[in-house]
């Protein structure tokens, strides 16, 4: 038998897990797989609360907020499974999308993660992932492939290589990570999936895109929330991910683009707004590039207690 190990981030959103779990319950056959819920910045322990649900849950409950990147690597560490499936807790599944990631990656050795189409919850016609383009390292920018499309079955039966996975829902072999490693923990939030991608495409592995399965996004179609939290990873971790993934000629034609066009442009449209807070946010992330290297563990932002 082989065992597929899917690791989740609970973030202070215990109901989202529990209808996450109900949603595994329903789809995942427990012998074939081990679900594992990491309680991230957990005030309070949930364990027998997610047991209820799914009595053979793996529970690891970490009172410090590891973002997304330290979270999941926490888990990889407890993983027994041949492959590894990260979903957010904001998804859920539908049948047989387990095996159908599993056979693909059987059937492709070359590929080495793999993400499926994701469907908003909200309006399931509606595609949210189905692919990226390359990046382009001059501008840090690259586009999704069907966002916003309806599904009418026309990626269902296609497996292909694509620019990056979607950190929704992603899956590996759990072997291919001596090669590859685990994700980088100092992007905290955002990039740090794409990040990995690229490690994967260093250790000769394609990143994957499959439309035979399918999952749900709960993320709101509309434009999220801004934050100063948001603001200031976003901007940071963009040029972060530059750095550490291009080549230096591409990596100082985008820095000067970034300092000399995007920056600026952001920081007055901020400033006509009266958002002088993600202004600020914003400033902070350009000055983290310039005074750090990009391994430094100093996240260079103090976290909100909640």
């Amino acid at each position: 038998m082989t065992l597929t190990s899917i690791i989740t981030v609970n973030y202070r959103q215990p109901a989202l897990t529990e209808d996450f779990l109900r949603s595994l319950s329903t789809c995942a056959n427990e012998q074939e797989v081990e679900v594992i819920v990491v309680d991230n910045g957990a005030e309070e322990d949930n364990g027998e609360r997610f047991r209820v649900i799914y009595p053979s849950l793996i529970y690891i409950r970490s009172e410090k907020n590891l973002g997304f990147a330290g979270g999941n690597n926490l888990g990889i560490r407890y993983a027994q499974g041949d492959y590894l499936l990260f979903l957010n807790n904001d998804t859920e599944i539908t049948g047989n999308f387990i095996p159908i990631l599993r056979d693909e990656l059987h059937c492709h050795p070359d590929i080495g993660l793999l993400s499926p189409l994701i469907l908003y919850f909200e309006d399931k016609r509606k595609i949210q992932y189905a692919g990226y383009t390359p990046m382009n390292y001059l501008t840090g920018r690259n586009n999704g492939i069907g966002v916003m499309d309806d599904d009418d079955g026309q990626y269902s039966y296609m497996t292909t290589q694509t620019g990056y996975c979607h950190g929704a829902a992603m899956m590996c072999r759990k072997a291919d990570l001596e090669s590859v490693g685990l994700m980088e923990e100092h992007f905290f939030l955002y990039y740090e999936e794409l990040d990995w991608c690229e490690k994967f495409k260093r250790a000769g592995l394609k990143i994957g895109f499959t439309g035979k399965a399918k999952i749900y996004h709960k993320e709101s179609m509309s434009v999220g929330k801004e934050s100063p939290l948001k603001s200031y990873f976003m901007v940071r971790n963009r040029w972060l991910f530059i750095r550490r993934n291009a080549k230096w000629p591409a990596a100082l034609l985008f820095g000067c683009y970034y300092l000399f066009i995007a920056i600026p442009y952001l920081i007055i449209k901020r400033l006509i707004q009266g958002k002088v807070g993600l202004a600020k946010a914003a400033l902070s992330g350009i000055w983290w590039n310039v005074t750090h290297s990009t391994d430094s563990s100093d996240l260079g932002i103090e976290l909100p207690a909640t």
